[in-house]
This record gives structure tokens, C-alpha cells and sequence, in this order.
């Protein structure tokens, strides 16, 4: 597929650009295949460079003769675009649609772009999980590097290489993996060299509804426990929405079956609820006609400060867990 197909007009004059505590400024419009850029051709004055990949959505509005677009980014800018000519709009607003939802990844900016520089660094291997592992394993002999990802084979959202307790093979793993939503059997996040306290992360185990179990999960979990010592899961749920889930196959871990954990329920939003909250906010940041009492009351109604609220809390739960 050619870019150039899916630009129906790739310049437009006498366009202004209009964004939030800034002037508006008036000038020519261009697409190319990764960009829109809008410039006044002037001393002195910043262009616009904008990847389409960066456009979240956009409105479209008429005014007589005028159109205007309205591009929502995924950086929170909010960017008005005033054009000449209802034709010359559509075709612009149908080029970004089309432009910023592109399904192939090989179509995206980064295998375009050519460097202006010598590159002198291999990006590719700038962290190496091997080089940070030596960092640990001088305080430690309890931990090992495993690949038994390696290609995604067991879990997509899981790196090639993760770390996890040396006394559970790599078999065992993929027991595991079986036992956790999504694969995502429990892997070392974070070592505290203090006193030798872990945080661990994984997906909800898969009891259901008949209290499935499974051995190497709880020998997993167990194994990353000094002896004598309790241990801490954190669950991003309330007690009632994980109690729901048994009811879809997934659960949360028994206390008969981990009786050395206690498990703690801090609930914490999903995805599409954040992101909606989030929506409410740039809005009401980029709303510049209320006053102060309104601002608060958008704020306030957006709901974010409350889930930075719950997000910080059990940050905070999770830091005494392991410092403590």
C-alpha cells in the first residue's frame, strides 16, 4: 500500500492553528505518510510536527465555508485546525482517520525513519537482563535467570527472559502458567537488597467455582519465603469483584492452600475506567471559559484524584510490606 492513497489532499493553505495558552497561528498544511506539519514559513515562529500515531480522535465541525478539525492527542494536547473550504476539510480529516489507524506494524514511523547522525549504539541491547542479574546475584544465590518464554511461548505479555526462584524448574513454570490468567506466572519484579524482600507480580490464579488448585504454584509462591517468615498478596480487586470472578473460571489464592500468605484486597479501577476519568480531565484542563469553581467541579467530577488516591495507597501498603 502507497501513502498516497490514503491522502486525498496533501496541502492546504491559509490554515490556523489553534492550541490552548498559546496565539493562534496561520499557515500551510501539509500530510505526509507519518506526519502533519503546519507552518507559517516565518522567522521566529515554532512548526507543528505531529505523528499521526499520536492521534487518539478527532471531530469535525462547519461553519459556512469553514471547517474545522478538532485532533484529541495521546499526549493530552488538545489541537484546533481552522481550514478554508468544507472539501479541502474533509479530505483532511478522512487522510488523518485513515493515516492514525493504520492495522500493519511495518507501516509505522519507526521503519521509515533515517537517521540524520551516525548511530553508535545498538538500542537493541542497551539493557541486557543478564548484566542487571549479576547486580543481584552478588547479594543473592536464591534467584535464577529463566527462558522458558523465550518467543512468547508461554505468555504473551511476559519478556523472553524473566526471573524467578532457582528451586523451581522450568517445567514447573509452565505448570504454572496453566494455573495464572494470561500465563502470567508469578516472576521477580523487584529485590530489596535491605533485607532481602521481594515483590513479585502475576495474573489471578484460575480456582473457579470448585476450588481448583495447583502444587508448583503454591511451591512457587512459598519458595520466596525465609523461613518463619508471612507473606504479603496484594490484590488489586475488592473482595467482591474477585469473589466474582470464580463464577468466570478465575479466583484468588486460598488461604488453606497459602497459609502462610495473608492477602490484602485494595481495590483498584480497570482499564476503560481509568481511561474514561482520564478523558474528563484533559477536557476540563483544556477548557479555558470556567472559572475556578467550575474548573474544581470538573476536577472533582473527573474522579482521577481519587483513583491517584487508591493507586498511591497501595503503593504505599506494598513499600511497608517489604521495608517492614
Amino acid at each position: 500500500m502507497e501513502f498516497a492513497e490514503l491522502i486525498k489532499t496533501p496541502r492546504v493553505d491559509n490554515v490556523v492553528l489553534h492550541r490552548p495558552f498559546y496565539p493562534a497561528v496561520e499557515g500551510t498544511l501539509c500530510l505526509t505518510g507519518h506526519h502533519l506539519i503546519l507552518s507559517s514559513r516565518q522567522d521566529n515562529t515554532e512548526e507543528l510536527w505531529l505523528l499521526h500515531s499520536n492521534i487518539d480522535a478527532i471531530d469535525k465541525r462547519f461553519v459556512g465555508p469553514l471547517g474545522t478539525i478538532i485532533i484529541k492527542c495521546k499526549d493530552f494536547r488538545i489541537i484546533q485546525l481552522d481550514i478554508p473550504g468544507m472539501e479541502e476539510c474533509l479530505n483532511i480529516a478522512s487522510s488523518i482517520e485513515a493515516l492514525s489507524t493504520l492495522d500493519s506494524i511495518t507501516l509505522m514511523y519507526p521503519f521509515f525513519y533515517r537517521p540524520m547522525f551516525e548511530v553508535i549504539e545498538d538500542g537493541w541491547h542497551s539493557f541486557l537482563p543478564e548484566q542487571e542479574f549479576e547486580l543481584y546475584s552478588s547479594a543473592t544465590s536464591e534467584w535464577r535467570l529463566s527462558y522458558v518464554n523465550k518467543e512468547f511461548s508461554v505468555c504473551l505479555s511476559y519478556p523472553p527472559i524473566v526471573i524467578v526462584p532457582k528451586s523451581i524448574d522450568d517445567e514447573a513454570l509452565r505448570k504454572v502458567a496453566t494455573f495464572r490468567h494470561g500465563g502470567r506466572f508469578p516472576v521477580l519484579s523487584y529485590y530489596h537488597k535491605k533485607n532481602g524482600m521481594v515483590i513479585m507480580r502475576s495474573g489471578q490464579p484460575l480456582t473457579g467455582t470448585n476450588g481448583r488448585r495447583c502444587k508448583e504454584d503454591e511451591k512457587l509462591i512459598n519458595a520466596t519465603l525465609r523461613a518463619g517468615k508471612r507473606g504479603y498478596i496484594i490484590d488489586t480487586r475488592s473482595l467482591n469483584v474477585a469473589q466474582q470472578a470464580r463464577a468466570k473460571g478465575g479466583g484468588f489464592e486460598q488461604e488453606a492452600h497459602y497459609p502462610q500468605w495473608r492477602r490484602i484486597h485494595k481495590s483498584i479501577e480497570r482499564y476503560h475506567i481509568l481511561q474514561e476519568s482520564l478523558i474528563k480531565l484533559v477536557e476540563a484542563c483544556n477548557d479555558q471559559t470556567h472559572n475556578m469553581d467550575r474548573w474544581l467541579g470538573k476536577l472533582e467530577a473527573s474522579n482521577w484524584l481519587t483513583h491517584i488516591k487508591e493507586i498511591l495507597t497501595t503503593a504505599c501498603l506494598a513499600a511497608q510490606c517489604i521495608d517492614r
